[in-house]
């Protein structure tokens, strides 16, 4: 088993063991083969892309091929303990309504993706004048599967809106480090942000 990039590491630590996990937009299902392995969840993955599924099944995870973008209306209320949209939520239609779904089949809710306040997009925006790459964001926009790009404002905005309580947050930088610095400005100087969230009262 190949190691887990830094992000997808501090995903898995916040998974208690023995947990009941839903992966939405599993991937290749390293994530969940990990969590299995090392933690002995029960986990299903969502994905759409036939070679990941393939590449899942291969691994011996269970793995369902789905489209988020119709919602998970096949899981009751609270199936689970944890849902993660690990590099995901960018990639759907309507991000607020996937959230609202995930938070009614499981109470804790984990995601992470590409910051675009970081600065090194700003800068490449600014003076470049194209939208801005990077090694989180390394497709052209013709061709990249994101169509709903955000800032960490912009997310921990929308949870508010919802009633969304944040309980953890991590940014990472480039190197894929959590540093002091960091949280001084994480709008400007983290790449990757990881969050862990649960219902708020007002969401209930």
């Amino acid at each position: 088993m190949n190691p887990l990039r830094r992000e997808l590491e501090i995903v898995a630590d916040w998974i208690e063991p023995g947990s009941r996990v839903l992966d939405l937009g599993c991937g290749d299902g390293a994530l969940l083969e990990y969590l299995v392995e090392r933690k002995g969840v029960t986990a299903y993955g969502l994905e759409i892309d036939p070679r990941k599924v393939n590449r899942c099944l291969e691994r011996g995870v269970n793995v369902v091929r789905a489209d988020l973008d119709e919602g998970l209306g096949d899981f009751h209320c609270d199936s689970f303990d944890h849902v993660i949209m690990s590099q995901t939520i960018q990639a759907v239609r309507y991000p607020d309504k996937l959230i609202e779904d995930l938070l009614r089949v499981s109470h804790h809710g984990i995601v992470t993706f590409p910051n675009m306040g970081y600065w090194r997009l700003r800068v490449q925006l600014l003076l470049g004048g194209s939208m801005p790459r990077s090694p989180a964001l390394p497709n052209a926009w013709y061709n990249s599967p994101n169509i709903h790009l955000c800032t960490v404002r912009d997310f921990e905005q929308l949870c508010a809106s919802m009633g969304v309580e944040i309980v953890e947050r991590r940014l990472l930088d480039r190197a894929h480090r959590s540093t002091p610095l960091i949280d001084l400005a994480p709008n400007l100087l983290g790449e990757v942000a990881i969050y862990r969230f649960v219902r708020g009262t007002q969401s209930l």
